[in-house]
């Protein structure tokens, strides 16, 4: 196992003293080691719910005879970040992203990873670390949110931008930009529509590197917790068989997911 260079023989006792700090049994450190990238916080509505998708995915893997370990990942939500000095953190947050993740794998020896992930430049970042490093490695995403209901209309987050024109022309009042607002995105999940986030979480799963529903499941349903367990399940398996992203994605995986793209 990759995680053995942490693990295993008269030299990595103190390695392993420092894993036993953590709570681990010798059993466990006999098992491969899964790292579990959570980008979890509490400011993305795409991420506010993944330590729920973390447990599950941790669930799959322990199933399996893995030890899954979690760290943290950052996250901006472009929504948020948008129309304020704020943007220009959001592009270099995907090369922070793919560096940490690069840096954790490497740095713990991980026999595998799962990137758990959500919105615009967070699974960009994932996947190009997940390139970098070239072990085992899947994602799930968060899902996407549900949209809302407006006047019987269905509306997301790009009606609310288009709603600030609309006061602007008197098309409508400040009361009803109000209401719209209130109920444009009434789930937590990546933000209704294909934009960045629901898109590259398509694409992910037409590369190769997602199992199918990853772009699509939205993220109340129960099924995105299934998902998750499948996902723990999963990574297992492409230890075992040391599949590897440069094994899996080939020329014909890209032109895949360029073809989804395009539809």
């Amino acid at each position: 196992m990759r995680s053995d260079k942490v693990k295993k023989g008269l030299e990595r006792a103190p390695h392993r003293s420092l894993f036993k700090a953590l709570g681990f049994t010798d059993e466990e450190l006999k098992k491969p080691l899964i790292g579990i990238a959570n980008s979890f916080n509490e400011v993305v509505p795409g991420h506010i719910h993944l330590r729920q998708i973390v447990e599950a995915v941790k669930a799959g893997v322990r199933e399996k005879g893995g030890v899954p370990v979690e760290f943290g990942v950052i996250g901006v939500c472009d929504g948020i970040a948008m129309n304020h000095e704020g943007m220009k953190y959001s592009l270099p947050s995907r090369e922070i992203i793919a560096d940490s993740v690069e840096i954790m794998s490497m740095a713990n020896a991980f026999d595998g990873l799962v990137l758990v992930t959500s919105c615009d430049k967070i699974t960009p970042g994932m996947l190009m670390a997940m390139f970098r490093v070239n072990i085992p490695s899947i994602i799930i995403a968060g899902g996407p949110m549900f949209s809302g209901n407006y006047k019987g209309k269905k509306v997301n987050l790009i009606s609310v931008f288009e709603g600030i024109g609309k006061v602007k022309t008197k098309e409508m009042t400040k009361n009803e930009l109000k209401e719209l607002e209130s109920c444009a995105c009434p789930t937590y999940g990546s933000c209704s529509g294909m934009f960045t986030a629901n898109s590259m979480n398509c694409l992910s799963e037409a590369i190769g590197v997602a199992l199918p529903g990853n772009g699509t499941i939205p993220a109340v349903f129960a099924d995105r917790i299934r998902l998750a367990k499948e996902t723990g399940r999963k990574i297992m398996e492409l230890v075992k068989k040391n599949l590897t992203p440069k094994k899996l994605i080939t020329k014909k995986s890209f032109e895949n997911a360029i073809a989804v793209d395009m539809a």
